[in-house]
């Protein structure tokens, strides 16, 4: 029987939300606005579906803004969610990236940390790198997003053990679909997580010893 777990990359892997620092580099003002819908979803009290196009048109990110926040998730990234990996791999776990954010950020993240499949958004440019749009389709830009990826790589996988680990409503939305949610509290302690998840940890070695005992 295969064993997956899933994490989140943002407020997770790395103690950034990617989207927050598009929008910073987009300037103070739409920044404030993006902050403040990102906030909003993530505590659950709007749908995802009814910021994401909202933010990208705001900010508009480029190729080269992209790449930018993909530095910043490699000088953020979890202490110690590197050797974690390490140990979760060799005990014959595969670890997965299901995010929300945007698939050219976090790839750098992903081949730093040794994670081979990443399920985000992905974002289309022209040639010159200017931002044209993203892949409407992607379930992770709508609710029910990340147990529908869970759901198909069951399907693709067959018989599995399935851990995921997530701060935001959008990984608590996956507890059905899953054998054991584990809501990660140590950049960022939302209520709606909190008082739903069966467990919780505050760093990725935590969750190593003492989560993974069944």
């Amino acid at each position: 029987m295969k064993k997956i777990i899933a994490f989140d990359c943002d407020s997770t892997l790395s103690s950034i939300e990617g989207v927050d620092e598009l929008a910073r580099i987009a300037g103070d003002q739409i920044f404030q606005e993006v902050e403040d819908l990102t906030n909003l979803a993530m505590d659950g009290k709007v749908p995802v579906e009814e910021i994401f196009a909202r933010r990208l048109d705001l900010i508009k990110p480029t190729r080269a803004q992209c790449a930018e926040v993909g530095r910043m998730y490699l000088n953020t990234v979890e202490p110690t969610a590197k050797e974690t990996i390490k140990k979760l791999q060799d005990q014959g776990w595969e670890c997965l990236i299901i995010s929300g954010g945007f698939e050219p950020c976090i790839a750098p993240l992903a081949r730093e940390l040794g994670i081979a499949r990443v399920e985000a958004v992905p974002l289309q440019f022209d040639v010159g790198g200017q931002y044209l749009g993203f892949d409407e389709n992607y379930p992770t830009t709508r609710s029910g997003g990340k147990p529908e990826i869970i759901r198909s790589i069951r399907a693709e996988i067959g018989p599995s053990k399935f851990v995921m680990v997530g701060d935001g409503a959008s990984d608590l939305e996956t507890d059905s679909e899953v054998d054991a949610f584990i809501g990660f509290f140590r950049y960022v302690r939302r209520n709606s997580v909190a008082q739903n998840c069966n467990a919780h940890a505050f760093s990725m070695s935590e969750i190593i010893e003492t989560h993974l005992d069944f």
